[in-house]
This record gives C-alpha cells, structure tokens and sequence, in this order.
C-alpha cells in the first residue's frame, strides 16, 4: 500500500492507509495502547485496545522503543478528542523496520556541541532544525531563479588550486599525487576568467574553505557560498543593486512557503525588504559610531562585530530597514584587485552587507586593467608570479566586472535569528571539529 503522509490524512477518513516515521512517544496502559508516529509533515496518535493472550499488535506495540522507524498500517478515524488534527488510526499492523536503542545519547537539555555529535538525531528530534533545510532548499531556490531570470551562468568551478591565492593565508595545503594542492578560500579569480570567457554573469553556489583559526558563532571552516560575478557594469552600484533585488525575490519566496512555520518554529515574521537598501559609506558608519561612543580612540578601520551590530540598529531605528550595505572600505583593508576610485586611491570601491547587524556579503567592482593591478599587488608586498594564471586574464581584453561573496549558512543566521552558524549548517566543521 503506497505510503500516505501525516499532512493528508484527513483526506483518508474511514480509509485503511500506511504511514511511516519515527515512534515519538508511547503510552502503555493497563487497557489502552498509544503510539505518537511522526514523520516529516506531522504528528498522528495510534490507538490499540489491548486485547490479551494472543494479541499480536499488542505484542509489537508493546516491544516499541522512542524513536524506532515503524510502519503502520491502519484505519483513520475521526475522534474530536484527540488533540493531532482530531483524528486517530487504529492499526491493523505495526512493522518496525529500524528499532532504536531504549536509550537515547541526547535530549532536549543536551548541550549544542553535544548535539552536533548526534546532529542526526539532532535534526529528527527537533522540528525547527528540519525546518531549516527546506528553507534553505527554498531560498537557494528563490536565488537561483532570479539569477537565471537576469542571464546568469550557472558554474561549478575548480575546489582544488595549484597555488594558493592572494597572501596563502586561511588556506588548507594538502598533498596532491607527490606535490601540494590548495582547497580554494574563495570562487573568486575562476569566476572573473569565466568573465573574461565571455560568460558575462556567472553564479555559484558552492563550497568554501577557509583556515580560520575562529571560534565564533559566525566562522566555520567549510561553509556554503554564494558567489556573482557581472560584466560590462558602469560602477560597483550595478553590484550592489543586482544583490537587493536578487536577496528580496528569494526571501519574498520564502516568506510565502514558509513564513508561518518560521513565526511557528523560530518565533520570526519574516519581513520582505524594500529596495533599495540603505547605503553608509565607512566614514559615515564611523562617524555615527563614534558619536555613539564606538572606538573611543579612533584607530579601528573597520568595523568589528560590536560595530556592525550598532550602525545596524541605528539604520533600523532610522528606517525601520533590517539590511544596510557598508560602502567605500580602506584600501588598506581589502584584497589588492579590488578597484579604487580615481580621486581617492585610499579607498576601494567595495561593499559589505549586513543583516540584523552580521556581515552576510563583501562584494566589490574589480580592477580590471593589468598595469593598474599589477601596481596595487606590488604596494601590498604581493608577489604575483604564483598567480600568473590570474593575471593573464586581464592582458587580453578585460571588460569592467564586479561581484559579491555571500555566506550561505550566515544568511540563514539573519533570517531565523539562530545563535550561532553550527545551527545553520548540516554537518558543521570548525577548528575543532571534523566529526561526524
């Protein structure tokens, strides 16, 4: 019999149906049997009346344990007292096809990182945590679709590099067949040669490494990014606009699939952006911030984590706006091929965004002119012979490029207001964990 899901039983009333799922809880009575089934959509009561010596049913129910994997066969019936939907099945047989162990390694008091040990049992328990990935199922969903939408490439670009890019800092090395490999920290200089491929908007989602020695509820060494890269733009404003659009579609189609079990599960009214976001150039966040007390010796030249979530708060108050982008950053602070203006070389033409006061994007308009580039690696000390390949990009013909780098797991931090990245990710990894 095909299986019948939680969520629809109630189109199967005085029907004999299957369902499948996890044993929730059990309560044994002297008269009575009660099994709480769950599965992914929902939660449904099965009821027994014991029937004595020879009752096979009452057998298998009684050698249930919490969290087996069951199938039930059975007849819905309507019963108003029943608190699940006002419905219950009577079985008519109870197969276990996966028993637990009567004990299991974690409960609702268990502490996050012993839970990420079991985060399979983790996810199942909690309701909110399988939430999650539909919604990021959704979301990505929802970028993608305006990506296409807009004439977007779809890449999968190399994980693997032969040298480590920029300063080989926050790199893993690794053997590669007698020499050494380098798992990419960014998509970053793959998506600019797909540019100047003349693949003139490229995106990817994919993975990230970074060999961040950070234990903060924001940093992960393996994380989801979110990368854009646009051609033949007229100033990183073109970036920027691209990014508030794309983000308002895809939180628009979250909101509408799953706003109300987010408010439910998270205690979160998703709220759609307007557009367009409001714009702080880094001297105006810091000025506001200093007013307020911030960096009281003036010496910060970008914003720290305190600072972030302040000139956040102040927008919302201003505006009543949940995202601010950070504009023009030092050029002192960001990578040598970020492009700076032409009457202010101590700046670059470069952005982060924030959201609910985290930075979830830094995106940039790039230096697309060779000797330019050439001259703002030499001023940070870089030597550009290992990235040779790079370079060659822009001798034969470079349009004007921008784009962004968004964090997927951060972006799903703002959106469920969850307290640390390890929530917002399947299986996390850090600097002390590689397991399970």
């Amino acid at each position: 019999m095909p299986r019948t899901l939680v969520r629809d039983l109630r189109d199967h009333l005085d029907q004999t149906v299957t369902v499948c799922g996890w044993v929730n809880a059990l309560r044994l009575q002297r008269k009575m049997q009660f099994v709480i089934l769950r599965d992914p959509t929902g939660m449904v009561q099965i009821t027994h009346k014991r029937g004595g010596e020879g009752d096979e049913l009452e057998q298998a129910i009684e050698a249930l344990t919490t969290e087996s994997a069951v199938v039930i066969t059975g007849r819905v019936v309507d019963n108003p007292i029943v608190k699940l939907g006002g419905l219950e099945i009577v079985p008519e047989r109870v197969e276990v096809v996966g028993k637990a162990e009567a004990s299991l390694p974690i409960d609702e008091k268990s502490g996050m990182e012993h839970r990420l040990d079991w985060r399979f049992l983790d996810i199942r328990l909690r309701p909110s945590s399988r939430l999650l990935f539909d919604v990021q199922t959704t979301f990505e969903a929802g970028l993608r679709e305006y990506a296409y939408a807009e004439g977007f490439t779809e890449m999968h670009t190399p994980k693997l590099m032969g040298t480590a890019s920029e300063s080989g800092a926050e790199v893993f090395k690794l053997g590669y067949f007698g020499g050494d490999a380098y798992l990419a920290q960014s998509p970053q200089f793959y998506k600019q040669m797909a540019v100047a491929a003349g693949i003139e908007r490229v995106f990817e989602i994919g993975p990230v490494f970074r060999a961040e020695p950070s234990f903060t509820s924001r940093h992960a060494t393996e994380f989801t990014g979110v990368d854009v890269e646009m051609a033949w733009i007229d100033d990183v404003e073109d970036v920027m606009a691209f990014e508030e659009r794309m983000l308002a579609h895809a939180i628009a189609k979250v909101a509408d699939v799953h706003g109300e079990a987010i408010r439910e599960h998270y205690g979160v009214d998703l709220k759609v952006p307007t557009v367009p976001f409001p714009r702080l150039t880094m001297a105006e966040a810091q000025e506001i911030l200093r007013a307020r007390g911030w960096d009281p010796a003036g010496e910060k030249e970008d914003l720290d984590p305190e600072g972030e979530r302040a000139i956040s708060a102040h927008i919302a108050e201003q505006t009543g706006h949940e995202f601010v982008f950070i504009t023009h950053y030092p050029a002192s602070i960001r990578p040598f091929y970020h492009m700076r203006p032409k009457d202010r070389p101590d700046l670059t033409l470069s952005f982060d965004l924030l959201w609910k006061g985290l930075e979830v994007t830094t995106g940039a308009q790039r230096e697309h002119r060779y000797d330019v580039l050439c001259k703002q690696a030499a001023e940070k000390g870089l030597d550009t012979a290992p990235m040779q390949d790079y370079m060659n990009i822009f001798r034969f013909g470079t349009p004007p490029h921008g784009g962004l780098g968004m964090g997927l797991g951060r972006l799903l931090v703002a959106m469920l207001n969850l307290d640390s990245i390890r929530e917002a990710t399947f299986l996390f990894r850090g600097p002390n964990r590689l397991t399970p």
